[in-house]
């Protein structure tokens, strides 16, 4: 494993239902089962991945080096340089929030899955994945410049990652 090198294949997004008891689980899994969403529902290119611990070290009394380090919040975040996504999902998914102004206080925001298969070329039946849970979409970009293409940019929060080989 410490000397394999990786070739990550593009990123797939699936709806994220972590909780049915909550108002974004509940729309989540009304969607997944009324249009059958349980498989990908948008791909990501580019995908950069962050994992940042506050880890900080405490002191006893007397010591001039800590003697523990202690973990503190572990927050996930992320960004990826196009994202594929049906609009006519996200409008849906977004309820009263994809109106302008929404008609209530309060609306549910979709939590995505995000699943990034990287392979070994020396290995081709080897797969390693690194699956992210609980994806909500931070900011989206859109640009149009005058001389080029057009280009779009995604940044995220998540709840967690996990990392299975197979």
């Amino acid at each position: 494993m410490p000397n394999d090198v990786f070739r990550a294949t593009d990123a797939v997004l699936v709806l994220g239902v972590e909780d049915t008891s909550t108002p974004e689980g509940e729309v989540a899994e009304a969607l997944v089962s009324e249009y059958d969403l349980s498989n990908v529902v948008g791909r990501l290119t580019n995908v950069s991945i962050s994992v940042t611990s506050n880890v900080r070290p405490f002191f006893e009394i007397g010591r001039r080096y800590p003697t523990h380090l202690r973990p503190g919040i572990v927050q996930v975040s992320g960004t990826a340089e196009r994202g594929h996504v049906n609009g006519a999902l996200l409008r849906l998914l977004l309820g009263d929030g994809a109106a302008s102004p929404p008609s209530s206080p309060n609306f549910v925001q979709p939590s995505f899955n995000i699943i990034s298969t990287l392979k070994d070329p020396a290995r081709p039946t080897q797969q390693s994945r690194v699956t992210i849970f609980g994806v909500r979409f931070d900011s989206w970009n859109y640009a149009i410049p005058s001389d080029s293409f057009v280009m779009e940019k995604v940044t995220f929060q998540a709840l967690r990652v996990a990392f299975e080989e197979s």
